[in-house]
């Protein structure tokens, strides 16, 4: 195997806290690597360091020459304001160069230039370079092509900067959390991509089916220096497992042993003296030993207790709900039980969001009503996060709140509770601006729990959050008593938490699933493929002779397909423009020509698609 890269005692400190300290490893080529660790330990800073991004105190690292590298950051950003298209072809690739300018050519109107570009597309190949390029943003979920990237959401960058850095075609591929804000279905094609894929692969992610799935060996960062596992993120856990096991028996070894040394040194000198000198030297190795040797992690404690709940939790009776033309729910009644734990799955934009902020009160149902039991006590963890202001510090955002916390056992002052939370006194003086994104989560949840709710509703609640705390909040939640409506696109946490699924499948339909998210999966395909055969032609498709297949586009049919390309991205934005204005929420005193609109939009797209299609097939 080549090796692509080599790291030699590298160190990165900040200020008195170091991250990790002469630590040593290598990629080779066809490794799939995932690095797991502790939120604030430094696994961005070690992806930051070996994109160049981010300075390192002393070590060395060595790349293979010529060697081609992707890199997604968390928040990728992009120069100027590019559209989805655009900024999907930000590369060196003499494809996406011949692609841009044909693009540039079409805009112009320039039949020069057309003719130009066309030639050096047909040249070059560049033809399926940019169907891939159609395809692989489809399959993203961007399909609106002009929409610019400063109007996208978080999620949506992202998938603008994978699509970009997939097109790279790079040697090896760095990813830092890429599930993180995207749905199920993208992230389970994601992950069938980079199985099938000969990239080389380093990433950080907390998707644990992810890493099981697409990793074959793991890097740990732990007590400042790298663990290496060979194997995927099972094997890594039973490793893990016996390497903790025998650093505590070792430990407690030295203890012991250190002990007795202590007693012999505490001695008065004239009892130690004509001693063997070694002896003293020992003593201070087995101090080194037992100094460095294995600690006890500090870990978030969960430990609130819910408040009563009674046997009526909630009733929905024949609620609906749109914005325009997208229904959101659609005569949906449902019974829900003490004690229930439920997921809510859908692909993004289907309305999960806001199905559980109706469910509160806080967007009104068009029609039907939500009953709510009078012992319910909602804890809500959004998407949005928490809304204190960002100049406040930690404890004094946490004391307007509270100035006592009762946990059901006892009563704790916010610095206390704080404390529980991985926030140490120091850090609760902290301006929560300054707060990374883990210890932003680890807030808001402390805030979400300090009320005792009986009835927790997490929207997306493993986002930033490192593998040990998602493992401390599963258990929480699994031994929680009350009931819990979570949504999200973490299929190992759903396993692990509901009882059931509520699939929210668009159109107001929405399916009860007896089962976990796996069950429901395997249930899934097997439907999909049962589809397959029963949409299977009744005789054998007959292809035609080769020489009866017209090989390539006419001139005139190339013009025609570049025209039909920017209308379809233009109706597309105009569409796509109607949708959000439907989902603002806002009062619409033209909603009747907008809707009519929307319909003669999508009536014009489904006929211009097809002729692209037919088109297309001559390429």
């Amino acid at each position: 195997m080549a090796s692509f890269l080599q790291v030699e005692k590298l160190t990165k400190s900040y200020g008195d806290r170091m991250l990790f300290e002469d630590v040593t490893f290598g990629i080779e080529e066809g490794d799939k690597i995932g690095v797991v660790a502790k939120n604030g330990t430094g696994k961005s800073t070690l992806l930051g360091i070996l994109d160049g991004s981010v300075d390192y105190d002393s070590g060395r690292v060595v790349w293979r020459d010529g060697l081609r590298v992707g890199y997604l950051p968390q928040k990728p950003e992009f120069e100027g304001n590019p559209t989805v298209a655009e900024a999907a072809l930000m590369s060196d690739d003499p494809r996406a160069l011949a692609v841009r300018a044909y693009e540039d050519a079409m805009a112009s109107g320039d039949t020069a230039a057309m003719e130009k570009a066309t030639r050096t597309m047909d040249e070059m190949s560049a033809w399926s370079y940019e169907d891939r390029l159609r395809q692989t943003l489809f399959q993203l979920g961007l399909t609106d092509l002009a929409a610019r990237v400063e109007n996208l959401s978080g999620g949506q960058r992202k998938r603008v900067a994978l699509a970009s850095i997939i097109m790279r075609d790079p040697d090896l591929l760095i990813l830092d959390e890429p599930t993180n804000h995207l749905d199920i279905g993208v992230i389970e094609w994601l992950e069938n991509y980079l199985k099938r894929s000969r990239m080389t692969l380093l990433m950080v992610t907390h998707d644990r089916y992810f890493l099981d799935r697409v990793c074959n060996k793991i890097i740990e960062i732990d007590n400042r220096t790298i663990y290496t596992y060979q194997g995927n993120f099972d094997y890594y856990l039973r490793r893990r497992a016996e390497r903790i096991e025998a650093m505590t028996a070792e430990l407690a070894k030295v203890r012991n042993t250190l002990r007795r040394e202590q007693e012999w040194m505490s001695r008065q000198p004239q009892a130690r003296a004509g001693k063997a000198k070694f002896r003293i030297d020992s003593f201070y190795e087995l101090k080194d030993r037992e100094a460095s040797g294995i600690r006890p992690e500090r870990q978030v404690d969960l430990d609130v207790k819910a408040s009563y709940i009674g046997s009526k939790i909630f009733e929905a009776k024949n609620v609906s709900k749109r914005f325009g033309d997208k229904i959101i729910l659609n005569d949906f009644s449902y019974t829900f039980a003490r004690y229930e734990k439920v997921g809510i799955i859908g692909a993004n934009g289907v309305g999960k969001s806001t199905f559980i902020k109706m469910l509160q009160g806080l967007v009104p149902a068009d029609s039907g009503s939500w009953d709510i039991g009078t012992t319910v006590r909602f804890g809500y963890y959004s998407q949005d996060g928490i809304s204190f202001d960002s100049e406040k510090k930690v404890i004094d955002a946490v004391t307007e709140i509270a100035e006592e916390v009762d946990t059901g056992d006892y009563r704790l002052s916010p610095m206390q509770f704080l404390t529980r939370f991985l926030f140490s006194p120091a850090d609760q003086q902290k301006y929560i601006h300054t707060l990374s994104g883990g210890e932003l989560c680890r807030l808001h949840l402390a805030t979400v729990l300090m009320r005792q709710p009986n009835f927790l509703i997490l929207d997306e609640p493993t986002n930033d959050l490192d593998i040990v705390t998602l493992g401390i909040l599963e258990e929480y939640l699994s031994e929680f008593k009350g009931c819990v409506i979570v949504i999200s696109h973490d299929r190992y946490f759903l396993d692990n938490i509901v009882d059931h699924l509520l699939v929210m499948e668009g159109d107001g339909e929405v399916k009860d699933f007896p089962g976990t998210y796996t069950e429901y999966a395997g249930w899934r395909a097997a439907r999909e493929a049962d589809a397959r055969r029963d949409e299977a032609p009744a005789e054998p498709r007959r292809e035609k002779p080769r020489a009866e297949r017209p090989q390539k586009m006419s001139f005139k049919e190339r013009k025609e397909f570049e025209a039909l390309t920017a209308e379809i991205d233009s109706l597309s934005a105009e569409k796509a423009e109607l949708e959000a204005r439907f989902n603002s929420g806002e009062a619409l005193e033209d909603a009747a020509a907008l809707s009519a609109r929307y319909q003669e939009l999508s009536d014009l797209l489904d006929e211009k698609e097809l002729r692209w299609l037919e088109l297309s097939e001559k390429e």
